[in-house]
């Protein structure tokens, strides 16, 4: 039986519609598919392209720098471009630091300290090549071992400096046939540097240096370090020691420092403001630093209150304390003097703002 909408479509077309109309139809129909494939398509790329095109394009970018930079790479390496390639310093330099040239610089007029801090202008245009390792250069022993011990070979420092040291520098350090053994209980004062961080708690009125995390301190900047040996000890009971200290041609403190492990790194207190930022430093140490503290109209004792956080110390100690009667400390930081030569004398003062220094004496 025959559908109603089929009878009146046979009545409108007749019984057998003619062969044109059906291949309208089927145009129509084709017409109407293609129409709605292509708008969905559409729809679907508008859809789709805010986000896999993008990525693709930054994958697609990132793959053809990198094919650019190995290009590079290879052209510098290959033997048609040799001329560009860096070659090797000669062996004077194989110490070098770029920018500091004592000699240059006492030539150029610097004194009072600047003829050891950076001067790159007067160094002038520099020779592109590789730094060499020292003859005997080994890789570090791991820590904590390379803490206490460093291979002899990777410092500046001959066994006749050490011999010609004080006796102080050979209760530090043990010259062996090729290695360096630091006495991590002899160093800074008579009864070793962990009785000398003792006495710092002391004064700060502390129990013992293991309760410096409790008074919060947490960081120290170490004037002229030395070997390193306070700053290692430092580091042994959880806190950070920063060592600076001038640049030096032999026997660079710096090196011997980060030869050990350490953080250091070479800066002129006595010339120009260290690169760090206001409120750094939780304590600021000075053992026999050769600094001018009482010099240059008090310009070195602001730099070290602007490093100091507020309540923050500063600890000063020297074979005899000189005249101090121009040091000012503010925001209540406090001021730690020993006198190596007379332990007895050592006091803390409290400070608050323009609040002078009375005169000390050992």
């Amino acid at each position: 039986m025959r559908s109603p909408w089929l009878n009146k479509l046979s009545v409108i077309l007749g019984p057998r519609p003619p062969v044109s109309w059906l291949f309208l139809c089927v145009v129509s129909l084709l017409a109407l598919i293609t129409v709605f494939g292509s708008s969905s398509s559409s729809s679907f790329d508008s859809v789709t392209s805010t986000w896999v095109p993008e990525s693709y394009k930054n994958y697609r970018r990132l793959k053809e720098q990198a094919a650019v930079d190995y290009f590079e790479l290879r052209t510098l390496s290959s033997g048609a471009s040799r001329q560009r390639e860096l070659v090797f310093c000669g062996k004077e330099r194989e110490n070098y630091v770029p920018c500091y040239n004592v000699t240059a610089n006492l030539l150029s007029g610097f004194k009072d300290g600047e003829e050891f801090d950076r001067h790159c202008e007067v160094v002038g245009q520099g020779k592109w090549c590789l730094i060499r390792p020292p003859k005997d250069y080994k890789t570090p022993l791991q820590w904590p071992a390379g803490r206490d011990v460093i291979w002899s070979g990777n410092v500046k420092i001959t066994k006749d400096q050490f011999l010609s040291s004080g006796s102080m520098t050979k209760r530090m350090m043990l010259l062996e046939e090729n290695q360096i053994a630091f006495q991590s209980d002899a160093g800074l004062t008579f009864d070793g540097v962990k009785d000398y961080s003792r006495q710092i708690a002391e004064m700060m009125g502390l129990g013992s240096d293991s309760e410096f995390l409790q008074a919060g301190v947490r960081t120290v900047l170490d004037i002229g370090c030395g070997f390193g040996s306070f700053g290692a000890h430092l580091v042994s009971i959880k806190l950070m020691a920063l060592c600076i200290a001038g640049y030096e041609a032999t026997g660079s403190q710096v090196q011997l420092a980060l030869e050990r492990g350490l953080p250091a790194m070479i800066g002129n207190f006595i010339t120009r403001q260290l690169p760090y930022p206001s409120f750094s430093f939780d304590m600021v140490h000075c053992a026999q630093c050769g600094i001018p503290w009482d010099k240059k109209e008090g310009m070195l004792l602001i730099e070290v209150d602007r490093l100091l956080k507020p309540g923050g110390y500063f600890v000063l100690t020297s074979p005899k304390i000189l005249l101090l009667s121009r040091m000012r400390l503010s925001s209540g930081r406090k001021l730690l003097m020993l006198s190596a030569i007379l332990l007895a004398s050592r006091m803390m003062y409290p400070f608050a703002k323009d609040m002078m220094l009375p005169i000390i004496r050992p």
